[in-house]
């Protein structure tokens, strides 16, 4: 990753999804940016495992251009059951 990329992203916070799957591992994505998912056996395999797909994800000139644009206040994650 380039310097100016990992300037852009100093103190960034970017929202993951964990979710805990049938077969013990844990599954996560980083929806700022499309197809931005990875696993782990753990969460913190897991999260460890998605800070690398976003680096890679960050190569790329469309995710560049969407993290200087993204910024928002606050994020939340609501679940609702049927």
């Amino acid at each position: 990753m380039t310097k100016a990329i990992l300037a852009k992203i100093k103190n960034k916070r970017f929202p993951i999804v964990v979710q805990k799957c049938d077969d013990g591992f844990y599954a996560v994505e980083c929806p700022v940016f499309t197809g931005c998912y990875s696993q782990g056996k753990t969460i913190d395999e897991a999260l460890k495992n998605i800070r690398e797909v976003i680096e890679l994800c960050l190569e790329e000139k469309e995710n560049q251009e969407i993290l200087d644009s993204y910024n928002p206040e606050e994020t939340g994650l609501y679940n609702i059951t049927f």
